[in-house]
């Protein structure tokens, strides 16, 4: 499957977008700088998501390319490897 057929990864990507969009106005109508770091944070913790999103299921489409179908077992061990690669 594409990268851009993923609705998980698109949603993710709207909602941070959306966001954005969000924090922009807060700039701009003055709104107080810790509310609005508070809000970047929350921003740069949902693309951090998305790009392990996207990361694993990259490596997971190519292995399926190489190998055939993964089996529930190997694709639990990438999800584990997923979420390792958050600390990255």
């Amino acid at each position: 499957m594409s990268h851009a057929a993923n609705p998980d990864l698109l949603n993710r990507l709207r909602r941070a977008n959306g966001h954005l969009a969000s924090i922009i106005t807060m700039v701009e109508e003055g709104s107080d700088g810790l509310k609005i770091a508070q809000q970047m944070q929350a921003v740069v913790a949902a693309l951090e998501k998305t790009k392990t999103l996207i990361v694993t299921d990259h490596i997971e489409h190519h292995l399926e390319a190489l190998v055939g179908p993964l089996p529930s077992t190997v694709r639990a061990d990438l999800a584990k490897l997923g979420a390792l690669a958050k600390y990255l």
